[in-house]
């Protein structure tokens, strides 16, 4: 199983395996045509209120990190987070697509560390 992460705005390749948006809203600029998606998992992305009391600020991403578990274990999330888990027990290469800037703070992170415990 390998799992990597990757900008939604980079471009698609064959390296990539499944490729699965993990955003609730989809990213400014990009055609569904461009993203060749396999899957959008919205419903998995943290809540919006969860979304923007982190507005992106590396200094509430520990809060955001653990408020955002809670969400997948008990919330809407869950459901999805387990379609997640399935496509990764089911093929050998996945990246999760995330539309943020910062490359280390965003739920795709979150849900990659989630994945490989």
């Amino acid at each position: 199983m390998s799992i990597q992460l990757k900008r939604i705005y980079e471009s698609a390749n064959k390296n990539d395996g499944i490729r699965v948006l993990v955003d609730r809203i989809w990213p400014r600029g990009v055609s569904k045509d461009k993203a060749k998606l396999d899957y959008w998992l919205k419903g998995i992305g943290p809540s919006t209120k969860l979304r923007k009391d982190f507005n992106h600020d590396p200094e509430k991403f520990a809060d955001f990190k653990e408020k955002y578990k809670q969400e997948l274990k008990n919330g809407e999330q869950k459901e999805q987070l387990n379609q997640l888990k399935d496509i990764v027990k089911s093929n050998s290469k996945v990246t999760l697509l995330y539309g943020a800037k910062d490359e280390q703070h965003n739920q795709a992170v979150i849900l990659k560390e989630l994945l490989e415990k």
